[in-house]
């Protein structure tokens, strides 16, 4: 009786201590249930760009208690504030904000995921991700202290931002899309190292769409720019590839011409290009596996590989700015509508998982707008990276596409008439917005309420246009001028409005005795400017005198016959008998 005693003991502490596991097991499993439905309860998964000032001094605040609270959280720099004020000039100026954005380059980067692996909790690996994502957000307000460096609108939303490590985990092929028309501003060249820091095999394809709005000889020194730096490219069209699906064809596109030309320069179609991303993506794995074969295998290590090199699927992962294409390519991949396509960025909220084949499978990721030193807001929104119905000045995007196209283009797409410079300015340079906009209402009838012109929506109407292609704009490669192109349509990227040498042409012809300083306006245009305008004034105050005599003598009363008592008739004229 004893010995089966004890071992009912011991077979009861074992239990206990089952039952004890499996309690504490059940209670953080319940823990990491109730934070993912606190999640889905949450509002909506939508993208942080833009902060008001409450919100931004808030958001500061709670991220300095969360930060205070880790120890392992270093202070960020004290700011030096330069009290001594120095007449810089505008030149000095770009060449300083220049070498600061070289020098804080590196400081541009995405943010990092933590270390993890299968053992952690949900709490553990939240607190983690949360502390990183504020050690990364303090690092780029430090940047923003910086008076000599404008850090442009970046995502703020650590959910999209964990779509995007979820994406670069998955895939074995990373394609960032990127718009044909200025790729460089599209690329994110950190996410590139940031995809091998996690496996070296990796790679990142450039899939430059919309390349269809290039002419040939640009997207020739497109290529040759990704040759010399050795990016991996490859030209693409959405919309042809979807007009082609539909049975339609696209103005200026063809296939046959495409199809003619080198793997550099070509226009790939649907079909070559998935065998063309199946074929890097399967390269990739086989690469991985022979390492992984030749080596030891790391526990460690496996768990923080792509899950796609066990998988019998090769997934390749597109990322990128809102609004490039994304969400169109792999419509255009599939067959079908599988995402949904829109004019307003951030459409797709969370990254999804699409099987084209029995060998390959697309992963598309939410567009997000990555942290950079060399645009401004106003650009952002030409560029059709910040929605457009939610801009606050929309001359200022306009004066972009202004300063981008030339005049004639304009005039000629819009079938309008701007107004020419005056003569005591320089004729090269690019019509203002105000100028845009009222020529564009005046011809398109839009009027407010008040009775201005409406330029609100025409401002939007015209950023639309840009975005889509209806007007056409692209920028060069680094290193090339409009001269080396010979395209009468070349927009150079510098723009209209920075060519030195035709304002130095344009001011030439000003000085035609040797006296006036091609620097500064010649007065007399400008005094015989104001002598036009106020001899305009005085011909516009007689005319409407004598528009009022005309009146008064059109308003007296009608001349009338009264008959006296002596049968006489006499004229009565505004009640005075003559």
């Amino acid at each position: 009786m004893a010995g089966g005693g004890k071992k009912e003991k011991g077979e009861g502490l074992g239990r206990a201590l089952i039952r004890q596991r499996n309690k504490a097991a059940a209670a953080a499993k319940e823990r990491g249930e109730a934070l993912a439905f606190a999640r889905r309860r949450a509002a909506p998964l939508e993208s942080v760009i833009d902060v008001s000032d409450i919100d931004a001094v808030l958001q500061r605040a709670a991220e300095a208690d969360q930060l205070a609270e880790s120890a392992s959280v270093s202070s960020s720099d004290d700011l030096v504030i330069d009290l001594d004020a120095t007449g810089e000039t505008a030149e000095e100026r770009r060449r300083l904000r220049k070498e600061q954005e070289a020098m804080h380059a590196g400081s541009l980067q995405v943010p990092r995921r933590p270390p993890w692996s299968t053992q952690m909790t949900v709490e553990e690996l939240d607190a983690k991700e949360r502390r990183a994502f504020l050690v990364w957000r303090r690092n780029l307000a430090s940047l923003e202290e910086n008076d000599k460096l404008v850090l442009t609108p970046f995502e703020k939303n650590i959910d999209i931002w964990r779509q995007l490590w979820r994406v670069l985990e998955r895939s074995d092929l990373l394609v960032m899309v990127v718009d044909a028309r200025d790729p460089l501003f599209y690329r994110c060249p950190d996410l590139e190292v940031y995809a091998r820091e996690l496996d070296e095999h990796k790679k990142t394809m450039l899939l430059v769409n919309k390349a269809d709005l290039l002419p040939l000889n640009i997207r020739k020194k497109w290529a040759e720019y990704f040759k010399a730096h050795d990016i991996l490219h490859v030209f693409w069209s959405a919309k042809a590839a979807t007009a082609i699906l539909e049975g339609k064809k696209l103005s200026g596109y063809s296939e046959e011409e495409s199809t003619s030309l080198d793997l550099d320069t070509k226009v790939y179609g649907r079909d070559e290009l998935l065998m063309r991303l199946q074929a890097e993506a399967e390269s990739i794995v086989a690469q991985r596996r022979i390492s992984t074969t030749e080596e030891d295998r790391d526990v460690s290590s496996s768990d923080s590989a792509s899950a796609s090199s066990m998988a019998k699927h090769v997934v390749v992962g597109f990322v990128g700015y809102p609004n490039v294409g994304k969400s169109s390519t792999i419509n255009a991949l599939v067959g079908e509508k599988r995402t949904g396509v829109t004019h307003t960025p951030g459409k797709t909220k969370h990254f999804q998982t699409l099987i084209i084949s029995e060998d390959l499978m697309l992963c598309d990721c939410p567009g997000l707008v990555f942290p950079s030193f060399s645009s401004s807001r106003h650009e952002m929104v030409a560029c059709g990276v910040l929605p457009i119905d939610r801009m606050t000045k929309h001359r200022d995007a306009v004066q972009v596409v202004a300063d981008r196209v030339p005049r004639h283009v304009l005039e000629q797409i819009y079938k309008i008439t701007l107004p020419k410079p005056k003569p005591y300015e320089s004729q090269s340079r690019p019509p203002t917005a105000a100028e845009l906009l009222r020529a564009y209402c005046a011809s398109r009838g839009h009027v407010s309420h008040a009775g201005l012109p409406d330029e609100t929506r025409a401002a939007r109407q015209i950023l639309k246009d840009y975005i889509d292609g209806k007007i056409p704009h692209f920028e060069l490669p680094p290193g090339v001028t409009d001269a080396e192109t010979e395209h009468e349509e070349v927009i150079g990227s510098e723009g209209p409005t920075t060519s030195a040498g035709n304002e130095s042409d344009a001011d030439d012809s000003v000085e035609e005795d040797g006296t006036v300083d091609p620097a500064e306006p010649d007065m007399r245009h400008v005094l015989s400017d104001l002598e036009s305008f106020d001899l305009a004034n005085e011909g516009s105050k007689a005319g409407r005198k004598k528009k009022k005599e005309a009146s008064d003598k059109h308003h007296k009363k009608p001349q009338r016959r009264r008959i006296g008592p002596g049968g006489l008739a006499t004229m009565v004229v505004t009640g005075h008998q003559l």
